[in-house]
């Protein structure tokens, strides 16, 4: 992996590959290893980046006390430059979907592509008043729960809510997806976890009516409901959106059916016009 030097802190990435750029943020509490099916199925014709997230893998702690959608984004765009990459294909996973969304908002021009792997606007995934969100805010019992149960034990009561509400299993059908997700949380400080999941919470997700950039919404057939009908929302705001549904797959739709989403994300690929 190499290191992108900021005044706040390093973040970790990795290049495989040559040709044009594919680049891949993943979701919260996991690391850019979860890209590994994609990294091995495009890096022959693609110039493929992953990324550690703040507060991730091999990125791990940085300065600023708190974490923001923003923050993240400033920081992808800080990689594109530095490793001079013009008009990349983003792909992003949950936490990544919205990453993906805020530089569509900010670049609607400026992007190849985008995949949206497990997309979502919001956490909750329903639209709260800005009011209301912050009196009902969960950050004390999260709180009181990272301090009790850790990172791991936290991840596991919110997995365990979750599959209670939807009656699915939801972040993945395959165990061993599940189990390798899990673990990965395992390696976050408990004070990391908390401003990843600030950062998911207090989002505020754009319009996207001006994005011209062809976008790719893709869900697990095991996604919570309110998550699919964010997606649609998504493929129905920006100009040209399409919105697929894997079965026998969950949240981590990539890694729950790698086969099954590369077809589908090669076919886009191979779809979008030449630069």
């Amino acid at each position: 992996m190499a290191e992108l030097e900021l005044a706040d802190g390093t973040i970790w990435y990795e290049t495989s590959g040559d040709g044009p750029p594919l680049v891949f943020v993943h979701g919260g509490w996991m690391n850019g290893r979860a890209w590994d099916p994609q990294v091995e199925r495009f890096a022959d014709d693609y110039r493929v980046v992953t990324l550690d997230v703040r507060g991730h893998g091999e990125t791990g702690s940085t300065d600023p006390d708190e974490y923001s959608i923003g923050l993240f984004t400033d920081d992808l765009e800080a990689l594109l430059s530095a490793l001079d990459l013009e008009r990349p294909t983003l792909c992003g996973l949950s936490l990544g979907s919205m990453v993906v969304q805020e530089y569509l908002d900010r670049h609607p021009d400026d992007t190849a592509g985008a995949i949206l792997g497990g997309a979502v606007r919001s956490m909750p995934p329903i639209e709260l008043p800005a009011g209301l969100k912050s009196f009902w805010s969960p950050l004390p019992a999260l709180s009181m729960s990272l301090s009790v149960s850790g990172s791991k034990g936290t991840f596991r009561s919110m997995l365990s809510s979750i599959q209670a509400t939807t009656g699915q299993r939801w972040l993945a059908v395959d165990p061993a997806v599940r189990a390798e997700a899990i673990e990965a949380v395992g390696d976050i400080p408990s004070t990391e976890f908390r401003k990843i999941f600030d950062a998911l919470y207090r989002y505020d997700p754009p319009a996207l009516t001006g994005v011209e950039t062809p976008t790719l919404v893709v869900h697990g057939e095991q996604e919570a409901p309110l998550v699919k009908r964010q997606g649609r929302q998504i493929a129905a705001a920006v100009a040209d959106g399409d919105q697929r549904e894997l079965a026998g797959s969950g949240h981590l739709v990539n890694q729950d059916r790698p086969l099954a989403f590369n077809a589908i994300a090669a076919d886009f690929l191979d779809r979008l016009p030449a630069a």
